[in-house]
């Protein structure tokens, strides 16, 4: 049996890695590394079954495998809610740090909807007697379970996309996302994205740095242009930046910036803040662009709020294949329950 179980790890070690190699900005990225990691857990118990006898006559390597086992449940049976109160306390961090906005409540409304989700609405289940509430019940508790299985890859995938064993690129461009300004002046969350291209700049000297960021509300002039000020106040060459003033999206900072190269195929890295390089990367490859993302590091009270943010716009990027998965899961409750 552990044969078969070895050649189902080889065979999804294979297809993780086929896929980091040939296109790791997908969800793929994240499913191929879960059942990679699924198949290693099996293969581990196979491989400590086989040692029962030996581990037996060795009482205290026996005890401490069992605590590390029951440890490893334990956390796994608190995950849930030790997401539910990280997320409402970082969520009550960004409310308190950055206002009360609608953007600033993912979190807290995220952590409320868990916890329902985990606690009372299995209670409700047994409250309906009516086959349509039965179906209602079913149908929400399956989509419930899709839109946390999503986040949970779409998570893993965007870890995976930040993952690099080297800073050396051979790059041609290196381009830097916009994100905001105060007037003129560059905001710490801009100049973290500046900063990493710079650095990645002085991996790759012969890459030019394309700052990319028109000019939006209550702002005194482009994006780029104030984030090209600030390299050259930081050392960088001003022959070595281009400067994409334009956009107002990131879709139109890859568009635009893309215009600006040269050749068919170059050597592109992408710079912005962590939370944000996924759907970054995913809007590039819908336009073609081969390249990898890096991230710009910021305030991690901040992160999980962002990170809510960016899979709904995930969500809203690919809107037509889930709408087909909730139209498919509808009419298969239906059939069962009719």
């Amino acid at each position: 049996m552990w044969q078969i179980v070895l050649i189902l790890f080889v065979v999804s070690f294979c297809f993780f890695a086929g896929v980091m190699v040939r296109e790791p900005r997908t969800l793929w990225s994240g499913i191929s590394f879960f059942w990679m990691m699924v198949w290693l857990a099996v293969l581990l118990l196979f491989f400590l079954a086989g040692y029962l006898e030996w581990m037996a006559s060795h009482t205290v390597l026996r005890w401490v495998l069992i605590i590390l086992l029951m440890f490893a449940l334990l956390c796994v049976a608190l995950l849930p809610f030790a997401l539910i109160i990280t997320f409402f306390a970082e969520g009550l961090k960004v409310i308190r740090r950055e206002g009360m906005k609608p953007a600033n409540m993912l979190s807290i409304a995220f952590s409320v909807m868990l916890f329902v989700y985990l606690t009372v609405w299995p209670a409700m289940g047994r409250l309906g007697r009516s086959l349509l509430g039965t179906r209602l019940y079913i149908l929400i508790s399956l989509l419930a379970f899709y839109c946390l299985s999503l986040l949970a890859v779409y998570s893993l995938s965007a870890v995976l996309n930040l993952i690099h064993l080297k800073k050396k690129r051979r790059a041609d461009y290196i381009i830097v996302l916009g994100a905001g300004l105060i007037g003129a002046r560059v905001t710490p969350l801009l100049a973290a994205r500046i900063d990493k291209g710079i650095e990645l700049l002085a991996r790759n000297p012969k890459a030019v740095l394309i700052l990319s960021g028109g000019q939006g509300p209550g702002e005194d002039l482009a994006e780029g242009r104030a984030m090209a000020d600030y390299a050259v106040r930081k050392g960088v060459d001003p022959e070595k930046i281009m400067v994409e003033d334009q956009s107002g999206s990131t879709e139109e900072n890859l568009r635009f910036s893309r215009e600006l190269m040269s050749g068919e195929k170059p050597r592109v890295i992408l710079v912005t803040t962590a939370y944000h390089v996924f759907r970054a990367l995913l809007l590039a490859r819908q336009q073609g662009m081969k390249c990898v993302g890096f991230g710009a590091k910021t305030r991690w009270y901040f992160t999980l709020n962002a990170l809510l943010r960016e899979f709904a716009g995930y969500l809203s990027l690919t809107w037509k294949r889930h709408v087909i998965v909730a139209v498919l899961t509808a009419g298969t409750v239906a059939m069962i329950f009719h």
